[in-house]
């Protein structure tokens, strides 16, 4: 009796360990968000998911980042992560989507189907590997940074990869804050298409709403409806995506096994973390305040409280990120992921324009 009792009794006492150690990283995760929505309410153009990974990468690249916060900073990365991308249910409607109409309903499905599509295949052409590819693609079609850092949550990839998709979210997003309003008024876009188009096509909610208010009042309810029918998206393709990582890693398990369990050397296989479930947890969260939501039972204030603190949590998260944006490491991997997020960015940009002309 004593065997089976000691574990359970040293277990507490290692999970507090663990909890302490995790405290300085996160502690300093919440006073850079505090400030990032600080500066936000002061300015609100300046997104704090934004401010927040740059803040990261400039504590990272001056050397200023102590290894206690590692602990921390690694809970924000992943745990907060995953639940700020879970409450942003909250935030979506099922009738606001609907009233876009079933055109442009489908528009956002063809650029999030054609960019991912579009972005593996690049990719592929480029020589990068399948989950920096799926990385890039799904950030640029999807939400940004934390589209990427979903998906990351359903792939196995390397933590050099992911930290290079969300800076890359940054470079290219924020250029198309200028870049797309110039183009719209050259085309001759009405500003409800320019609106559209913005939402269709540019990687953050933020950077959408930014670049929407130089295009005029007329285009940011717009786009902001569009965008949010693109993180609409986020739900179905994280199912998508881990369905094919279990798939694959089946294929992988039994093509290394021989018949007695074995690998082909005779030890047996394991993987870094198993096989991904169908659906992940987050993603269910995400779902069930998606139709939380829609029912219209939620009050306005408890929305209201709940964006906040979706807003906090991917604050956190973000720094936490942005501490991984290393200069040096973006150096190593070369000009490929640069040249596949151009691409996918102006390959996005060129679906969703089709798309709305067509429907418009």
């Amino acid at each position: 009796m004593s065997n089976s009792v000691s574990p359970l009794l040293s277990d507490t006492p290692t999970r507090r360990a663990v909890a302490a150690r995790a405290v300085p990283g996160l502690a300093v995760g919440a006073v850079v968000a505090a400030a990032a929505l600080g500066l936000n309410a002061w300015i609100p153009t300046a997104s704090p998911l934004l401010v927040a990974i740059v803040a990261g990468a400039a504590v990272a690249n001056t050397g200023r980042l102590s290894p206690r916060l590692e602990p921390g900073l690694a809970v924000a990365s992943r745990r907060l992560l995953r639940i700020g991308v879970a409450l942003l249910g909250l935030q979506l409607a099922l009738s606001d989507v609907l009233r876009l109409g079933w055109g442009v309903i489908c528009v956002v499905v063809a650029v999030v189907a054609f960019g991912i599509a579009g972005g593996l295949f690049m990719g592929r052409r480029l020589g990068l590997s399948r989950s920096q590819s799926l990385l890039i693609a799904g950030g640029f079609s999807i939400c940004g940074a934390a589209a990427a850092a979903a998906v990351d949550g359903v792939i196995e990839s390397d933590d050099d990869e992911l930290v290079t998709s969300v800076a890359l979210v940054v470079l290219f997003g924020t250029a198309m804050i200028p870049l797309l309003p110039l183009l719209a008024g050259w085309i001759g876009l009405a500003p409800a298409q320019a609106g559209m188009w913005a939402g269709a096509s540019i990687h953050e909610v933020a950077q959408v709403v930014a670049a929407s208010g130089v295009i005029g009042s007329g285009a940011l309810a717009v786009a902001v409806v569009v965008k949010l029918g693109r993180v609409l998206m986020l739900a179905p393709v994280l199912a998508l995506v881990s369905l094919a990582e279990r798939r694959r890693t089946t294929g992988a398990t039994r093509a290394t096994r021989s018949d007695d369990g074995t690998d082909r050397d005779g030890a047996h296989v394991e993987r870094r973390g198993g096989r991904p479930p169908l659906v992940p947890l987050f993603v269910l969260g995400f779902v069930a305040l998606m139709l939380v939501r829609s029912s219209g039972l939620v009050p306005s204030a408890a929305l209201s409280l709940a964006k906040v603190a979706e807003t906090a949590l991917l604050t956190v998260a973000m720094f936490a990120l942005g501490t991984g944006v290393r200069v040096g490491a973006l150096r190593r991997v070369g000009g490929r992921p640069f040249a596949l997020a151009a691409l996918t960015t102006v390959w996005v940009a060129a679906v969703s324009l089709g798309g709305i002309l067509l429907v418009t």
